[in-house]
């Protein structure tokens, strides 16, 4: 079964505008919602940056759609803290939450002036905190003394369900690392051979049973020009290589690196077309590889336009 989900895009929109989007998903027949988790937005024009675990209360009592965050914590957040944050909304609304984590990005991460690890650390860090929530939401009192430091934590309001633990990953490296431990997957649309490499990474390296999300960057609006610019306007920031993306730290520096990045380049990374079917076959592409949740986020600024046509005449296809 094909579930389609809504991209909560904390960096472009105030989170009351994202709330009403949420409603409107819900009732356009959407089935889950994924959050980003950001301190700063990837440029200052996005202007927008809200605390995706309030939000999440306030989303999860409004509407009765799945949620997903895309998480690090390790570094703005003590995992003791997103283990009891993750608990609490499992306990007011069971089974409706699933937590993804990834190494992070320095943009959200650095803001606590500690020291900006490299890749291999940071997956380091993420597999303690991992197994640091694990064991918290199974009611066990951890002491922990390693990269990262627990002492004497017990989780007194656990979760109802098992909590989904998803992985992030971009690369196929960091694919075949995660598959051993996290319960799915979740990546990024990119060109089919780089993202057949993920697949495969994953699923050799002991995910072959596992649940996979990817989160499907696409513009769609009336003509293609105006997708085109919706897309360059509000995401040219954000095309970069995953290192990249890791290790810039401001928005100043985003915007920078992306001053001659042209309109039309946007197409390599965005799906960008004013037409439904031409969405629904590129979606169809990322169904053929085993996904089974595509999250949808509509890089642009048209949201309302966006749920209604989606919700319309590709939702209902991908969800029969």
């Amino acid at each position: 079964m094909i579930n389609v989900g809504y991209h909560i895009s904390h960096e472009q929109f105030a989170p009351s505008k994202l709330l009403q989007l949420a409603k409107r998903a819900e009732e356009a027949g959407f089935a889950f919602a994924i959050s980003s988790d950001h301190f700063h937005p990837w440029s200052n024009q996005q202007s927008h940056s809200g605390f995706a675990w309030s939000w999440l209360g306030a989303a999860m009592s409004a509407t009765s759609l799945r949620y997903g965050v895309v998480n690090c914590p390790a570094y703005r957040y003590h995992p003791a803290i997103i283990a009891q944050a993750a608990a609490t909304l499992d306990e007011m609304f069971p089974g409706r939450f699933f937590l993804t984590v990834g190494s992070g990005q320095a943009m959200n991460e650095a803001i606590t002036g500690m020291r900006w690890p490299s890749k291999p650390e940071r997956n380091d860090r993420l597999k303690e905190c991992v197994d640091i929530i694990r064991a918290l939401w199974k009611g066990e009192t951890v002491n922990h003394h390693g990269l990262i430091t627990v002492e004497e934590a017990t989780l007194y309001t656990r979760p109802k369900k098992d909590i989904q633990l998803v992985a992030a990953a971009i690369t196929s490296e960091t694919a075949a690392w995660a598959a051993s431990w996290a319960d799915g997957l979740i990546t990024i649309s990119q060109p089919l051979d780089k993202l057949r490499k993920v697949v495969d990474a994953w699923k050799t390296n002991g995910g072959e049973n596992k649940p996979m999300k990817i989160k499907v960057q696409l513009s769609y609006a009336k003509t293609d020009q105006e997708a085109l610019l919706g897309a360059h306007e509000q995401w040219k920031t954000n095309v970069f290589g995953s290192a990249m993306l890791a290790d810039l730290r401001l928005p100043e520096q985003f915007e920078q690196a992306a001053k001659f990045v042209k309109p039309e380049e946007i197409r390599e990374f965005v799906h960008v077309s004013p037409e439904p079917e031409q969405h629904l076959e590129w979606l169809q592409s990322y169904i053929d590889l085993g996904f089974s949740d595509i999250d949808l986020h509509n890089v642009n600024t048209k949201q309302e336009q966006f749920i209604e046509v989606f919700g319309e005449k590709v939702v209902p296809v991908l969800m029969k």
